[in-house]
């Protein structure tokens, strides 16, 4: 029974514990939000910007896990390379030896809860006096996460029972058995990291076990390689039916972490020399948190310059699909974890919007082409433009519920605001497709009933579709980012020129008509001309939101 009550006690403790990271976590990335976001474009520098882009976002938000899984994402929505993103991974894994040293320095010299209460306390006010969306509020969130955390880990310490002399007499045996009691360590370290799915609360439980004496600083060694090695499961999880470049960043996280554990393996009595010796006198906790953080800077320093390598590796090992080439392939999104960071994830919805935007380019340029041979496979060229239409409703539905669960979660009142205007401009985009698809079906209209235009109706409609094409090239240019007010000035002088043509091709049809041309022939051309116009209204409504977009 007794024991029973202490596994209880334990596995209370740890929760705690995991459920303070969480809400530190949680709190920081809300508040940082839009810090985060910028961020980003220190992800999409050079390798270098990337490590320290990595070190510190996991510094700040103190979970590997959530940075790995972070940057699959982006990775599966196209914003990220997976050169950049193993950049970003390596540094990951340096900064979260940032909690490793927070319990080692603060955890065990003083009483826990003359900390822990107070933030608690101070926390929980911040929380209540601030508005929902307030940054003050998320700050005072974080607080009581750091809080939490505290108690857990001072609650883990007293759980521990005094080990028995069976107890060490086994342990003793264990740690007796050369190479092999390493890696029994290593193997038990990724299990438990695996279950608990955090290397750092794994890591803070490997510490405690060191500072009650139950295990060995070398056994402790060994427990932490381990946890380097199960903390790969988020990103292998946040992969499973995701596009193929987000494997490859899973993957390159597990080869970072399994190929980094296996030469500290081999090499584990230097390695544990050259930590005692920068560790000096201090306590056995400093120790492993000494150890964890010369693993992982070594580590980034070994396989940092071989980035583009490790990839082209990851790239052939994980080889394309062809069915992720296909148009009509559903959009997918990863859930969960990166969630929690609402803000983060109107980025990658940006992305989406980006390719959405490139869709409809796609779509106009292919019937623009058309229009030079309306006869030449027209049957296919439908299909394709059904492909693509179905797609772009495919991506309408997707994105629309992906903002409205972002909506649903605490953002700053940018944030909300923005999401209010993606949805518009995702709506706009698909009315585009939507508009491209019934230009082309026009054409097959007139072929099924043989109604010839003329040819200079037909080249009187070149420069007019250019201008639109000039427009939805100018969206898809600016789509990732604000413009200014002399961007929208520009964009509305296209759309008045779009206006102007409109307004003097019906003024020829007319004429034509008036002088005995084909009526249902004009008619044809009256709505050719009624679409390609509504199309370049619907791109100024795209450029009104990148201009109230921040």
């Amino acid at each position: 029974m007794d024991y029973i009550l202490m596994v209880i006690e334990l596995m209370g403790a740890l929760g705690l514990f995991l459920f303070g990271m969480k809400i530190l976590s949680e709190g920081i990335q809300r508040a940082a939000g839009d810090r985060l976001k910028h961020t980003l474009n220190l992800m999409t520098g050079n390798t270098f910007k990337a490590l320290l882009t990595g070190i510190g976002v996991t510094a700040i938000i103190q979970s590997s896990s959530a940075t790995t899984v972070m940057v699959v994402s982006f990775v599966n929505a196209g914003l990220l390379s997976v050169v950049q993103a193993a950049g970003v991974i390596f540094g990951a894994n340096i900064g979260t030896t940032m909690t490793a040293w927070i319990v080692s320095l603060i955890g065990f010299k003083f009483k826990i809860s003359a900390i822990a209460l107070p933030l608690v306390g101070v926390g929980f006010i911040m929380m209540m006096a601030a508005k929902r969306s307030s940054r003050v509020r998320n700050y005072g969130e974080a607080a009581v996460g750091f809080g939490l955390l505290f108690l857990g880990l001072d609650y883990l310490s007293h759980a521990l029972p005094a080990p028995s002399p069976e107890l060490l007499h086994f342990l003793a045996k264990v740690a007796d058995l050369g190479p092999l009691s390493v890696l029994i360590a290593a193997g038990a370290g990724t299990l438990f990291t695996i279950l608990v799915h955090s290397s750092s609360a794994s890591t803070a439980v490997v510490i405690t076990l060191a500072v009650q004496g139950v295990i060995n600083f070398e056994m402790a060694a060994g427990l932490v390689l381990g946890c380097n090695i199960g903390t790969t499961i988020d990103a292998l999880l946040a992969s499973i039916g995701a596009k193929v470049n987000a494997k490859r960043a899973a993957f390159l996280h597990i080869m970072f972490n399994v190929l980094g554990s296996v030469w500290a393996i081999i090499l584990f009595t230097p390695f544990l020399a050259l930590v005692n010796w920068l560790a000096g006198d201090s306590s056995v906790a400093q120790h492993i948190a000494m150890l964890h953080t010369v693993f992982n800077v070594i580590n980034a320093l070994i396989f940092t310059p071989f980035t583009r390598q490790l990839s082209a590796l990851a790239t052939k090992l994980i080889k394309d699909k062809p069915a992720e080439a296909a148009i009509h392939t559903r959009l997918e999104y990863i859930a969960a974890p990166l969630m929690d960071s609402p803000e983060l994830n109107l980025l990658r919805a940006r992305k989406e919007i980006s390719d959405m935007a490139g869709l409809c380019q796609t779509m106009f340029t292919g019937f623009r082409n058309f229009l030079k041979e309306p006869r030449s496979d027209l049957e296919a060229r439908i299909n394709d433009f059904r492909n693509m239409e179905n797609y772009a409703d495919q991506m309408r539905e997707e994105l629309s519920r992906f903002l409205l669960e972002c909506a649903g979660h605490d953002m700053n009142s940018s944030s909300s605001n923005n999401v209010g205007i993606m949805l518009r401009m995702v709506t706009d985009l698909e009315d585009i497709t939507d508009d491209c698809f019934s230009l082309i079906m026009l054409l097959d209209k007139a072929a099924k009933r043989e109604l010839e235009m003329d040819k200079d109706e037909l080249e009187s409609l070149v420069p007019y579709t250019q201008l639109v094409e000039d427009f939805l090239a100018f969206v898809k240019d600016n789509i990732n980012r604000s413009i200014n007010e002399e961007q929208l000035v520009t964009a509305g002088h296209l759309e008045e020129s779009i206006d102007e043509f409109r307004g003097e091709l019906k003024k020829k049809s007319r004429k034509r008509l008036q002088k005995g041309a084909d009526v249902k022939a004009e008619l044809l051309f009256i709505d050719l001309i009624r679409h390609i116009e509504k199309i370049g209204d619907r791109a100024f409504n795209v450029t009104r939101g990148l201009r109230e977009i921040r």
